[in-house]
């Protein structure tokens, strides 16, 4: 890297320990970067413990960006900047950087014990290990401190600022204004003034640190030019907090209040803490005991006119199954949000998979069909939010989106939409009472078009009827065991989901030609990679929204080409129903390491497959 150097896009990754203010420090970057007007996407990257012992590889935060001027649809494969606070956060971060990668390392962070606890056997600053890098070595937490004195803070407290003190340095890399995060930091700290001082002063030091004349010849400058996008408003936005606006804006479109009812679980928690907010525009929220609670609650709002949703990750959705069953027999709306997570069990909660399509597709017991879509970036979890209540209330069915821990956390810019643009959700009213008709027959009549019946709440006392999780008469409602009902009602709840497909446009070629030598078919948060690995190859990308049912016409758009390539973050569950309801052999690329794909790697895959 050289110094004042212009670029079109640069990969920074910060890594430290979970207690090191890691993801602080890269959200106030990420909304720097966003005021700058550059495209970005982000990737937030957890230790899975709560509080993981210090020091260690397992205990490492990182906070991954890709900014730049072009298209950014990924958070990189290799950084070109590594802020490392420790040498656990070094190990971890050394074998993922370009070669002559800037790494800037806090001095203090390496002693004897830390370089023990990180796997060293040598100081890798001094043993070759950087030979290949850039390396600006700052005594950051010293610094720190002397840039904090004066505000009497302790030594714990005053430590607790030392990563404004790099992000000033980075600001300073990056050319970007002081005067956003300052102001954030006060909001933030508001009734912690001399904290907030504190943190000030810390963000300036480290901006100056940066200035001084030694340092010109070894830290560079950095000049990325704002990114060309469509005009209008954006903000930076991560997927849980797209998911809780779309929800709010379902809400709105379909004149209904919404109630959210959830039980903490990582990573679907942020969508709980996003939507207590946003109580003012018609959304209500419940924490219920456990997760069972949680989906009968949002289940009992459907049921009393609201938009239920509830929301979980894979094991809190196992959970919830035999309620999904009471909402499909009851015919009742409901949103069931599953933000994926690696590994059955406990697993691994803050690294992010794609395991959990089979659960959704086929998870329950008996014969129960549900509507699943998915979700593809951040932003685009506005849209599915709407999506799934839209299929929801058309169809008087439960929905699945899925979505996935990178999503939840991960931030890119975000055009702020027109909901006034968003075509309204309509939904079955309460019928007026047809005298030559009985109550429970107009409970249950449906539109021949959806299949979703009436939705009639309680309070209408002259459209009173039965309604359950026992078998009902296909017109009635009433309980019936009879063998042929049985029949009649499983195929109307099957065909009830087939019913979908009417309403779902015609798959298209994201990027490339609609017919050739190779498709690359994904779902999802691997729409990053595949764009921009389809678009550096020139072979075709279909990205799909809807997973059951599938559009119509997606069987005669694949079989337009010669090989169907499917990457996913699972063990080849999507190949597994493309296989079954298409009749072709997709190529399987699967990855479970808890890390979102790498370009790299599809490029590689992809030129392998042509060449074969």
């Amino acid at each position: 890297m050289s110094n004042n150097k212009d670029v079109e896009s640069i990969v920074v990754r910060l890594a430290g320990d979970s207690g090191d203010g890691i993801q602080l420090m890269g959200s106030q970057f990420a909304v720097s970067t966003a005021l700058s007007g550059a495209d970005f996407a982000t990737f937030p990257d957890y230790p899975a413990e709560i509080r993981a012992p210090a020091g260690t590889t397992f205990g490492v935060s990182a906070y991954q960006i890709n900014l730049g001027s072009g298209s950014i649809t990924t958070a990189g494969d290799a950084p070109d900047v590594l802020v490392a606070f420790n040498p656990a956060a070094l190990k971890v971060s050394l074998p993922r950087l370009n070669r002559g990668a800037l790494v800037i390392l806090n001095n203090d962070g390496f002693t004897a014990r830390n370089l023990t606890k990180a796997g060293y056997e040598a100081d890798p600053r001094e043993n070759g290990d950087l030979s290949d890098f850039q390396v600006v070595a700052a005594d950051i937490g010293r610094l720190n401190l002397e840039a904090v004195r004066q505000f009497g803070l302790s030594k714990s407290e005053g430590g607790l600022c030392k990563n404004f003190w790099a992000l000033g340095v980075l600001l300073w890399m990056f050319d970007r204004e002081l005067a956003p995060v300052e102001a954030w930091i006060n909001r933030r700290l508001d009734n912690h003034p001399n904290m907030a001082a504190a943190n000030v002063a810390a963000l300036h030091a480290g901006h100056a640190y940066g200035e001084t004349a030694e340092l010109k010849a070894a830290l560079p400058q950095l000049s990325i030019d704002a990114a060309e996008m469509p005009a209008g408003e954006y903000r930076s936005i991560t997927g849980a907090e797209a998911m809780a606006l779309g929800i709010a804006a379902a809400g709105e479109l379909a004149d209904r209040q919404v109630m959210f009812c959830s039980y903490p679980i990582t990573p679907a928690s942020p969508l709980l803490h996003r939507l207590t907010r946003l109580g003012e525009l018609g959304v209500g929220t419940f924490q219920a005991e456990d997760e069972i609670a949680a989906i009968c609650a949002a289940i009992g709002a459907s049921y009393g006119g609201m938009i239920g949703v509830t929301s979980s990750s894979g094991p809190g959705i196992a959970l919830k199954t035999e309620a999904m069953g009471l909402a499909v027999s009851a015919e009742l709306p409901l949103v069931i949000v599953n933000w994926q997570r690696g590994g059955p069990s406990t697993g691994l909660p803050t690294k992010t998979e794609q395991s959990d399509l089979y659960q959704a597709v086929y998870g329950r017991n008996a014969d129960t069909p549900i509507p699943v879509i998915s979700a593809s970036t951040a932003g685009d979890c506005f849209h599915a939010a709407i999506e799934a209540v839209r299929i929801a209330l058309r169809h008087m069915t439960p929905v699945i989106v899925l979505a996935d821990g990178y999503l939840s956390n991960a931030a890119e810019p975000w055009l702020i939409p027109d909901v006034s643009s968003i075509p309204p959700i309509e939904h079955r009213p309460v019928p007026e009472r047809d005298a030559d008709k009985t109550p429970q027959r107009q409970a249950f009549e449906r539109d021949p078009e959806t299949l979703g019946r009436n939705w009639i709440t309680p309070g209408h006392a002259d459209l009173m009827h039965r309604i359950g999780g026992l078998e009902k008469d296909i017109e009635t409602g009433h309980i019936s065991y009879d063998p042929a009902n049985h029949q009649a009602m499983t195929d109307l709840r099957q065909a009830k989901v087939d019913k979908v497909a009417d309403f779902i446009q015609d798959q298209t070629v994201e990027t490339g030609e609609p017919t050739g030598r190779l498709v690359v078919v994904g779902w999802g948060s691997t729409y990053g990679p595949i764009y921009q690995a389809t678009s550096r190859t020139g072979v075709s990308m279909v990205h799909l929204r809807h997973l059951n049912p599938m559009p119509k016409n997606l069987g005669a758009l694949l079989a337009g080409f010669d090989k169907v390539l499917v990457p996913e973050m699972n063990n080849g569950q999507l190949v597994t129903l493309l296989r079954d309801q298409f009749d072709i052999q997709p190529i399987s690329l699967t990855k479970v390491s808890g890390q979102p794909f790498m370009i790299s790697e599809l490029v590689e895959r992809i030129e392998a497959e042509l060449a074969a």
